[in-house]
């Protein structure tokens, strides 16, 4: 994609996780691989307010140009895009079930079959450093190791994927997650899926979402 288009999209996505609740005014960030480098949202502005022309190109060791100055994160961003070829975007919220678990500085253990499809049987949680510091960034990374979402203690989660639309969707899902398994714990403590049920469920996402090939008639072949 052109940079124009990338532009769009990531807007677009930042929107998204506006209307998903993911964060409000100028909290959380999102960016989109860009070649060897990154397109970021700037800081300090609402995803309301963004034009294609704020979006800061930034190089991954935070070179850049221009008026607009990219997320205070752009450390996290850029430390996941060189950790994990595969992250093609990434999104980095504040929503309110992931800030409470993650203050308790625990994961998001397997009480649910679908903490699998964030790469494992848990959601783990990094550990605390200050935002905007390379020390955050390093432990994003350490957290996101086998996963492809974590918490970050007493601050939020952050999670990439290989599209923004994607990215955006985790982090939903993430956020329902959560908020699931905080309501559980005010009637009792969830039953956890054991190894041998997620290694299961791990089996079953490999194909999971996947449909058959249609034949050039329409009918499945």
């Amino acid at each position: 994609m052109s940079s124009k288009d990338l532009r769009a999209v990531l807007i677009d996505a930042c929107l998204q996780a506006d209307r998903l609740g993911l964060n409000s005014g100028t909290a959380g960030n999102l960016s989109v691989r860009y070649a060897d480098r990154m397109l970021i949202t700037p800081t300090g502005i609402a995803c309301c307010d963004l034009k294609q022309n704020m979006i800061v190109e930034c190089a991954l060791d935070g070179g850049h140009s221009g008026r607009w100055r990219p997320s205070s994160e752009w450390n996290m961003h850029a430390e996941i895009y060189k950790a994990f070829p595969e992250a093609q975007a990434v999104v980095h919220a504040h929503p309110d079930n992931c800030v409470a678990l993650s203050c308790l500085r625990k994961p998001l253990p397997a009480f649910h079959y679908m903490i699998a499809s964030f790469g494992g049987d848990d959601v783990p949680c990094s550990a605390y450093a200050c935002f905007g510091s390379r020390e955050l960034a390093q432990a994003a990374v350490q957290a996101l190791q086998g996963r492809n979402a974590c918490l970050l203690a007493n601050h939020g989660m952050i999670c990439f994927s290989d599209s923004a639309d994607k990215a955006v969707a985790n982090a939903a899902k993430l956020e329902t997650l959560a908020r699931q398994y905080l309501k559980a714990h005010t009637i009792a403590s969830p039953v956890l899926l054991d190894e041998a049920e997620m290694r299961t469920v791990r089996s079953q996402y490999r194909t999971y979402g996947q449909q058959p090939a249609a034949d050039i008639s329409g009918n499945d072949s």
